[in-house]
């Protein structure tokens, strides 16, 4: 497939216009009302990111279905529960691909991120192991705040805390990222060993 490095700030604008809408949705006409506009924002950034790159990042579709189904049942059954229980189960369901990928030898972490980087197995490993113990600290955290503070709260939260946390969090990764880096021409003659094995 033909995939185009999109401008740093066009992801962002994808990533959190549609937390800001729902922000502002919720502050002006109430949590139902905005989730049918998050809804419709993650549909519309999903779809920006095809016309623009013609990708759609596995991270960002996952999230959109869960999206699309916890807010589908938030406005039919008229329960907040849904929508608040949503981040739970995306970061609990990426905390499970991940640390399940691990348990069978495999790092899943290349795939969700599009593989930003060239790293060793070794180094692999340790970031998807970090990876999946942040989502699952992520989900732990949501489901402390939605049930203690207000839904206020829980909305700014989603649309200015987990934001910058996931970007720190990235951030925190930069050592391990450039210790464990694989040069091109390693990478190269890795994958020509692995050439000759597979056709011995």
């Amino acid at each position: 497939m033909d995939k185009t490095t999109p401008h740093p700030l066009f992801k962002l604008a994808t990533e959190l216009g549609p937390l800001l809408v729902f922000f502002g949705a919720n502050a002006k006409f109430g949590l139902f009302v905005a989730t049918g506009v998050f809804m419709v924002s993650i549909v519309a950034a999903i779809v920006a990111s095809y016309v623009v790159t013609r990708h759609v990042p596995l991270m960002a579709l996952v999230t959109g279905v869960v999206v699309i189904v916890f807010g589908t049942l938030t406005l039919v059954l008229h329960d907040e529960t849904f929508i608040k229980v949503k981040p739970t189960i995306i970061y609990g369901l990426f905390a499970a691909i991940l640390g399940g990928g691990l348990l069978f030898g495999r790092s899943f972490i290349a795939i969700m991120f599009d593989q930003m980087f060239n790293l060793t197995p070794h180094g692999w490993r340790i970031l998807t192991a970090r990876w999946a113990l942040f989502f699952f600290a992520m989900a732990i955290l949501n489901e402390i705040i939605w049930r203690t503070q207000s839904t206020d709260f829980w909305v700014a939260f989603k649309a200015f805390g987990v934001i910058p946390l996931t970007m720190l969090f990235a951030i925190a990764q930069m050592p391990l990222t450039k210790r464990y880096h694989l040069e091109p021409a390693s990478l190269e003659a890795s994958e020509a060993a692995e050439g000759d094995v597979s056709k011995g």
